[in-house]
């Protein structure tokens, strides 16, 4: 890794970029996948696949049976372990939920809010050298918790045209609806438009590579929502003297590993750190089954010191990490002062590991900076707040004199008869 050294504030933003391709770079392909799906359905799916999954099939549906097939091939071990963050993970997200807001903000006028789930949803699940199970935890659970009446699911086939043991049965347990062997742009495709097998959704949920990213983007532009723009991941780590420094490499090789255009940074104000650090990945990297992907990503991160901690967290904040583990000895400094991020981590013994997979927070979470104005996937993601008001005859002749002078002040004279004509009626 990198290392710089006290940067000045001119130079930030260069220190800042992530590993993305450009949008503009991404995007041809991206419209001309989506504009096939649109036209030819499971035609341009089976095309697609063929293409870029190297897998040539005509049926995409996943049937109930391999649910069953899949339950029998999992260890008592494994289904314990998801079975445990299963709990956790509804235990936060059920805490999540809210009662209804109601206030009547004057005498006879009523308003409340009440939450209503989306629909139809549609979850994106990254396959590849690393089926992300885990991710079907973080979006099946709120959306069966919201109450989403549909739960489609979306994931590349593997080498050999299947859809991974674990997968399925994380799905079926999770309560998921209808899942289909399909990946990529044409999955998000697929979602966004619907075909004669795969349903649309209202909203797509789910991380995944560049491609993908970019996809989602251009779903909201045919009327489909998203959760976020969520691309490779990255972690930045704050330590100092406090911080143990294998725990902290370990931390930066676990997200290293799941892509070569993942980035990890560590910042610090306790110069010799850096070196300490160094020398442990350079321990723990050879012992790495993914150490080729994790080289590269290591390629792409950076070690950065500064002379205070005033500079450090300013940095940090700018930089917006997905997630931000804090290992210092100011630590309350540092978690108070945190605006941007997707998810934190206070602690020696609190690895970004236990929010991928255990401790019930969720891990689909805004990258590439989008933490300065997105959050991180939760209940709410999956539901919709929906305001309601009643009038009584008493409520609009105290409220009706008000909204004739704003409309006849906008010129809106039909917005004022709609008023007056229940003022005049009641002063009869």
């Amino acid at each position: 890794m990198k290392q710089y050294i006290n940067p000045k504030a001119r130079d930030w933003d260069a220190l800042m970029e992530r590993p993305t391709a450009n949008y503009k770079d991404l995007k041809p392909l991206v419209e001309q996948v989506f504009l096939d799906v649109k036209s030819k359905g499971n035609q341009a799916l089976t095309d697609y696949t063929l293409e870029f999954d190297k897998q040539k099939t005509t049926s995409f549906t996943v049937e109930y049976e391999a649910f069953e097939r899949a339950e029998k091939h999992i260890s008592s071990e494994l289904k314990k372990a998801i079975q445990l963050a299963k709990k956790n993970i509804e235990s936060f997200h059920r805490a999540q939920k809210t009662d209804i807001v109601s206030v009547e903000t004057q005498s006879g006028v009523e308003c409340w809010q009440e939450k209503r789930p989306i629909e139809k949803v549609g979850l994106y699940i990254p396959g590849g050298s690393a089926p992300l199970f885990s991710t079907i935890l973080m979006l099946a659970i709120p959306a069966k918790i919201a109450g989403c009446k549909e739960i489609v699911l979306c994931t590349p086939p593997s080498k050999a045209g299947k859809v991974p043991d674990v997968i399925l049965y994380t799905a079926y347990l999770c309560g998921v609806t209808q899942i289909f062997r399909v990946g990529g742009i044409q999955a998000i495709a697929a979602m966004t438009f619907g075909t004669e097998t795969i349903p649309k959704v209202f909203k797509i949920f789910g991380p995944g590579n560049q491609f993908v990213t970019v996809a989602k983007q251009m779903a909201t532009q045919h009327h489909v929502a998203i959760d976020m723009p969520a691309g490779p991941s990255e972690l930045l780590v704050v330590a100092d003297q406090s911080a143990n420094p294998a725990y902290v490499a370990s931390d930066l090789l676990s997200q290293a590993e799941h892509g070569a255009d993942s980035q990890v940074i560590l910042i610090t104000t306790y110069y010799p750190i850096l070196e300490k650090v160094s020398g442990e990945i350079k321990k723990q990297l050879p012992l790495l089954p993914r150490k080729e992907i994790a080289m590269q990503a290591i390629k792409n991160s950076k070690m950065i010191a500064f002379n205070s901690n005033e500079d450090a967290i300013a940095f940090i904040n700018q930089y917006g990490p997905e997630h931000y583990i804090i290992c210092v000895e100011e630590q309350d400094l540092y978690v108070g002062q945190v605006m941007n991020a997707g998810s934190v981590f206070i602690g020696n013994y609190t690895p970004e590991s236990a929010g991928d997979y255990a401790s019930g927070t969720n891990h689909t979470l805004p990258t590439n900076g989008y933490a300065k104005q997105y959050s991180g996937v939760n209940l709410d993601s999956f539901l919709k707040q929906m305001t309601f008001q009643k009038i009584s005859k008493q409520g609009i002749q105290n409220l009706g004199p008000s909204i004739e002078l704003m409309a006849e002040a906008e010129g809106l004279q039909a917005h004022k008869n709609a008023v007056t004509l229940r003022l005049n009626d009641l002063n009869q």
